[in-house]
């Protein structure tokens, strides 16, 4: 089979909402973060001005990636020590065209992870405030069409500020099942609780479950089926699994998701300009 080639999406138009997206998970090991760094890469390519935030703080890993920034950590951010500017890297390739990647990273350090974990509740309520700042100055002010949370696993209060700031939630499980009961729970207990459009992405699925992975009917919409593939944690940078790889089945259900999760936009924003218009009409 010939590689299938990234290609582009239909154009926006000028004016359309930016969307916030949120890779989350019920457990860890799920491979969330590699379907995160390889779908935001992907929207890149297809000439999208993407962010990529790592908000995982108890297990950061970008930077195994991509190169660590020069000046700020999310984390300086999220402690009042740098403005939402300086926090970014831009980590465009030469392949991407007009696309742009630009990419907050995660302190990876012991200390740095130990701090995050110490924090109170006064605190994490008052990074809530901090993220929904940051998120008007990436979609308003930077104007990316794109911001991708990579988030924590489980339900911790990181996790948790990161689906409230989202405009879009993408649920990672693998096909376990204490992690398929514990999604199910999580569902359930948080996302339907905020009234988040929401989807699931079944990931590491054994080829011989691959035609009978469904989701019950009062699920989320089941927005992929990515088989496991041994040879993706045996390449040299394996988050970069996909542009490296354009005929293997991995990059070709993630193009599949990539294409859903742009329909999913579309969707969310004319029922938000439907909800603004309803409201106006009230107001008249």
């Amino acid at each position: 089979m010939a590689p299938q080639k990234l290609h582009p999406f239909r154009p926006n138009p000028r004016g359309n909402s930016p969307m916030i997206i949120a890779l989350h998970s019920f457990k860890g090991g799920t491979g969330k973060t590699i379907l995160s760094i390889n779908l935001a890469t992907m929207f890149a390519r297809m000439g999208k001005k993407v962010c990529l935030m790592e908000l995982d703080f108890s297990a950061p890993s970008f930077f195994a990636t991509f190169k660590a920034p020069d000046k700020h950590w999310v984390n300086d951010y999220m402690n009042k020590a740098c403005k939402a500017e300086s926090l970014l890297t831009d980590c465009t390739a030469e392949d991407m065209g007009k696309g742009k990647l630009f990419i907050g990273f995660a302190d990876p350090s012991t200390e740095a992870i130990r701090d995050m974990a110490s924090k109170d509740r006064k605190w994490e309520i008052e990074a809530l405030g901090r993220l929904l700042s940051l998120k008007d100055v990436l979609t308003t002010k930077m104007q990316f069409d794109y911001v991708f949370f990579d988030t924590s696993p489980g339900l911790q209060y990181s996790s948790i500020n990161a689906i409230v700031a989202a405009d879009i939630v993408l649920v990672v499980s693998s096909t376990d099942k204490s992690d398929v009961d514990g999604t199910r729970r999580m569902i359930k207990d948080l996302y339907e609780i905020f009234g988040k459009k929401t989807a699931l992405i079944a990931n590491k699925v054994p080829f011989e479950c691959l035609s009978s992975t469904r989701v019950d009917a009062h699920q989320p919409r089941l927005l992929g089926v990515i088989p496991c593939s041994c040879d993706i944690p045996l390449v040299r940078i394996e988050g970069l699994f996909a542009p490296e790889n354009p005929d293997h089945i991995f990059t070709r259900k993630l193009l599949e998701i990539a294409d859903s999760i742009e329909h999913m936009c579309s969707s969310a924003q004319l029922q938000s300009c439907s909800s603004k218009t309803q409201k106006l009409d009230r107001l008249a």
